[in-house]
């Protein structure tokens, strides 16, 4: 049986998940339960949200539940043809749906969480804006190692910037300043980086930066029950596996502020493969980001987006 790995923002387009919805004609699979259970808890019709036009996708409290909701849709898809994950794990906003399917969230919860969650980071990015005519931002640095992008950060000269998302032997994201993000540019070219890429995101997210939306996620997840995972799960905080319902809970409300370990995370999951004897990892959800990043790890076992998954296996 592989590993199940869940997509992050970035991953939504229009139309995702609606084949999952009609595939569940008579409603074996679950998924039109999903589905009208998402639709209670946002008060909004998800097929109506997951149809709309990219740029209405692309809003943070808009694209973390649909994007969830078609994660947990293509879970339920493999259920049904006995897929059963042996561990999870999820990249920033697919930590979540990684939560319930390891039995540490109820799905109410999951999207209840998630929907606060995206509509708290919106307001933070909002209020950053108003806060500067150049809001913070988010870049992706290609070509350079993580600890070459820490020793550039280490090194600059002024504050507000952070590494954000380490994905990949030679792709870190960084979070900063719109001043720190104009001048630091540069410097990661001169330090051997091939591109550097502004990202089309609402806000610097994974940095200290977005510790106002910490604190105010803190309180939405006062009242929510965390549960012990039943299967292996890994956290992007700490790159290494949950043991608890306590911690995931923890870790949760870090997740917000602080960066996102892939690399280490990828390195837990193939320690855990080698071990297992397994040896495929599913991208369960939309796109196929993560299997590029898990081929750029150059570790072992095979890594394929859900959707290839299911053509070969049809």
């Amino acid at each position: 049986m592989p590993i199940f790995l869940f997509p992050g923002q970035g991953a939504q387009f229009p139309g995702m998940g609606i084949d999952l919805f009609n595939a569940d004609f008579d409603g074996s699979m679950g998924i039109r339960s999903l589905f009208e259970t998402a639709s209670e808890v946002l008060g909004q019709n998800i097929q109506d949200i997951l149809n709309s036009d990219t740029e209405f996708l692309k809003r943070t409290d808009i694209s973390q539940p649909a994007i969830t909701v078609v994660s947990l849709a293509a879970s339920l898809c493999l259920k049904s043809r006995n897929i059963i994950p042996t561990a999870c794990a999820g990249f920033s906003l697919g930590e979540y749906p990684a939560l319930a399917v390891s039995g540490v969230l109820s799905i109410t919860n999951t999207i209840k969480l998630v929907m606060n969650r995206g509509k708290i980071m919106q307001d933070a990015c909002g209020a950053l804006k108003k806060s500067s005519s150049v809001p913070p931002g988010m870049i992706a640095i290609l070509g350079l190692s993580p600890e070459q992008v820490d020793r550039v950060i280490a090194d600059f000269p002024i504050e507000g910037l952070f590494a954000a998302n380490y994905n990949s032997p030679k792709q870190t994201v960084v979070s900063g300043t719109a001043d720190a993000l104009s001048l630091v540019e540069e410097i990661f070219k001169k330090a051997g980086a091939r591109r550097v890429v502004t990202l089309k995101v609402a806000g610097p997210f994974h940095s200290p930066l977005m510790r106002d939306a910490a604190d105010s996620f803190a309180k939405t997840l006062n009242d929510v029950i965390f549960t012990d995972p039943v299967l292996p799960l890994y956290s992007n905080v700490t790159g290494l596996r949950i043991t608890s319902g306590e911690e995931a809970k923890k870790n949760a409300l870090l997740h917000i502020s602080n960066p996102v370990l892939w690399t280490k995370e990828e390195q837990s999951i193939a320690f855990l493969m080698a071990e297992n004897g397994d040896d495929t990892l599913i991208e369960v959800g939309p796109g196929s980001v993560l299997a590029g990043l898990w081929r750029d790890s150059r570790q072992k076992g095979f890594c394929t987006s859900y959707t290839e998954f299911m053509q070969v296996d049809a």
